[in-house]
C-alpha cells in the first residue's frame, strides 16, 4: 500500500526562533489533515534539536537535509546518522540536486549515503531528475534510469521514498506539467522492485498547484521547497483537496 507524504524541505533557511514560531502557527492548522498523510519538516541541523523537543505528541515528523556514509569520522562539515537519530530524527533527503550541483554529490555518493541511512533505520528522500538542457535533448528518461540504476545498488527498497525533481523547476516557478509528472514518476515506479515506494513530485509546488498535481494517480506525495517556509502556505499544500 502507497502512502502519501508531503515533505517540506528548509534549505539553508530559519534559525531555531524562526524555527519554533513557525510550529507554533503551522501546528494549528494541520489538526483536521487526513490521518493517511506523513507530514515531515526536513529542517537544517540547527533547528534539529529544538523542533524535536516541541513535535513530541505532534503528528510532524522530523527530516534532516543530509547524512554521512560513515559512522563518525574526520569529516568536517558533515553530520552522520547517529547523531539524527539521537535527536529523534526519522527521514533525510539524499542526493537532492543542489547537492549534486554545489557539493560534489555523485550517485556512487548517493548510494553509500543511502545505505547509511537505512542501516540506522532513518527513512531516506531520494531525489532524482533532470536538467533543463537534458530534458531538451530528449534525455529525460535515460538521465533518471541512470541514476536509479546507480544510487538503489543494494538499497532495501522497503524503507524508501524517491522524489521525482526536474531540476529546471526547482526555485524557478516553473513548474513540470502535472501530467508530465505523472508520467515520469510512472516510468520512475517500472524501474523498481518494490511498486508501494511513494514517490513524491518536487518542483515548484505551490498552494494553487497541488490540488492537480495530487490528483494524479502515480504521484504520491511531495517534495516542497521554499512554499513550506510559510505556515499557510504550507498547510494548504499538506491538506490538499
Amino acid at each position: 500500500m502507497r502512502r502519501i507524504v508531503i515533505a517540506g524541505n528548509w534549505k539553508m533557511y530559519k534559525t531555531q526562533a524562526e524555527a519554533l514560531e513557525f510550529l507554533q502557527g503551522f501546528i494549528p492548522l494541520i489538526s483536521e489533515t487526513p490521518e493517511d498523510r506523513e507530514v515531515v519538516l526536513c529542517v537544517p541541523f540547527t533547528a534539529l534539536v529544538s523542533l524535536s523537543q516541541s513535535l513530541h505528541g505532534s503528528r510532524i515528523r522530523l527530516g534532516a537535509q543530509n547524512v554521512h556514509w560513515e559512522k563518525e569520522g574526520a569529516y568536517t562539515g558533515e553530520i552522520a546518522a547517529p547523531m539524527l537519530t539521537e535527536v529523534g530524527v526519522r527521514y533525510v533527503i539524499v542526493g537532492h540536486s543542489e547537492r549534486r550541483q554545489y557539493f560534489g554529490e555523485t550517485d556512487e555518493t548517493v548510494n553509500l549515503r543511502l545505505k547509511a541511512a537505512q542501516a540506522a533505520e532513518l527513512t531516506p528522500i531520494l531525489c532524482v531528475g533532470e536538467t533543463k538542457q537534458q530534458r531538451d535533448a530528449g534525455e529525460t528518461e535515460s538521465v533518471i534510469f541512470n541514476q536509479l540504476a546507480k544510487d538503489l545498488v543494494d538499497v532495501d527498497q522497503t524503507n524508501l521514498i524517491i522524489a521525482y525533481e526536474p531540476i529546471w523547476a526547482i526555485g524557478t516557478g516553473d513548474t513540470c506539467e502535472s501530467v508530465e509528472a505523472n508520467r515520469v514518476i510512472g516510468l520512475i515506479r517500472k524501474q523498481l522492485t518494490n511498486p508501494d515506494v511513494p514517490i513524491q513530485y518536487g518542483g515548484s509546488v505551490k498552494p494553487d498547484n497541488i490540488d492537480e498535481i495530487m490528483a494524479q494517480p502515480e504521484i504520491d506525495g511531495a517534495l516542497v521547497g521554499g512554499a513550506s517556509l510559510q505556515p499557510a502556505s504550507f498547510a494548504r499544500i499538506v491538506n490538499f483537496q
